[in-house]
């Protein structure tokens, strides 16, 4: 839900704006990394940015 919320606010957020996004979620495995990259693979198909 935060990165739809994300989304609808910020069409093409770089990665440090999803890192601050998602802050409030713990996550146990890699640091975010494959999440982030997904949320800004969801941008670009969503019209944010090319994928």
């Amino acid at each position: 839900m935060a990165a739809v919320d994300l989304l609808d606010r910020v069409p093409d957020p770089d990665e440090a704006e999803v890192r601050e996004a998602l802050a409030g979620n713990l996550c146990r495995c890699t640091g975010y990394q494959k999440i982030v990259a997904a949320v800004r693979v969801a941008a670009g198909r969503l019209g944010g940015r090319p994928a």
